[in-house]
């Protein structure tokens, strides 16, 4: 993960460089970014599938269950 200023730094940068793009350079920069973001996404949903199927194979454990187990182990 990036601090914030090197964030900011990079922003900078693409700014500088977007500005100077043509349209037609634009354009494809803007659809490369929708099939990333897309792509993400996808990752999400399918993150959320397996957890989800995790939970109904092996069961879910409440925090308190959790801590009332260790307590009887310790």
């Amino acid at each position: 993960m990036k601090s914030e200023q090197e964030r900011q730094e990079i922003v900078k940068s693409i700014n500088v460089l977007l500005n100077q793009a043509y349209d037609s350079v634009l354009d494809e920069i803007l659809a490369y970014l929708q099939i990333i973001d897309d792509m993400e996404d996808e990752e999400d949903l399918q993150a959320i599938k397996e957890a989800r199927e995790d939970r109904r194979i092996n069961g879910a454990v409440s925090w308190n269950e959790y801590k009332g187990y260790n307590k009887e182990t310790a």
